[in-house]
């Protein structure tokens, strides 16, 4: 059996797409996937993006908001910037063999009630999986 192919997702804060994507990939693809995700200003993970991951069946609560300085460097099959401040602060990876851009909205710039925000929450979670985890099979051929 061939090594697993290594994914970076990166985003500005790494407290949200980020750490969904995270989720979702090691759920749907981690059989042939090793993936991580980091921040260009990490912060910390958002309860509600640990929260609705949690309503779908992924568990994010042992994640970790980490810098992508702990990975500048390493090799990576690939590299998905979600966010337009992670493609501006880093629009060249050292060490990705491909590197694209997927914007997703941020869910933690909504304001509403509770219950507006983690409505915001799962459709963020949502379209990252209907939309990214394809993303991530097609560029790495899986």
């Amino acid at each position: 059996m061939s090594p697993r192919k290594t994914v970076l997702i990166l985003c500005t804060g790494n407290s949200c797409r980020s750490q969904m994507a995270e989720g979702w990939i090691r759920e749907d693809l981690g059989d042939l996937v090793e993936v991580h995700s980091a921040g260009t200003r990490p912060s910390f993970v958002h309860p509600m993006a640990v929260r609705v991951m949690g309503e779908a069946g992924v568990d994010l609560s042992g994640h970790l908001s980490r810098s992508v300085l702990e990975f500048w460097g390493r090799p990576f099959d690939l590299v998905v910037t979600v966010c337009d401040g992670a493609r501006e602060a880093c629009p060249s990876f050292q060490g990705a063999r491909r590197q694209v851009h997927e914007s997703f909205p941020d869910p933690a710039g909504v304001s509403g009630t509770d219950e507006e925000v983690l409505d915001t929450f799962r459709q963020v979670r949502d379209e990252i999986r209907n939309r990214l985890v394809p993303l991530v099979r097609r560029e790495l051929a899986l």
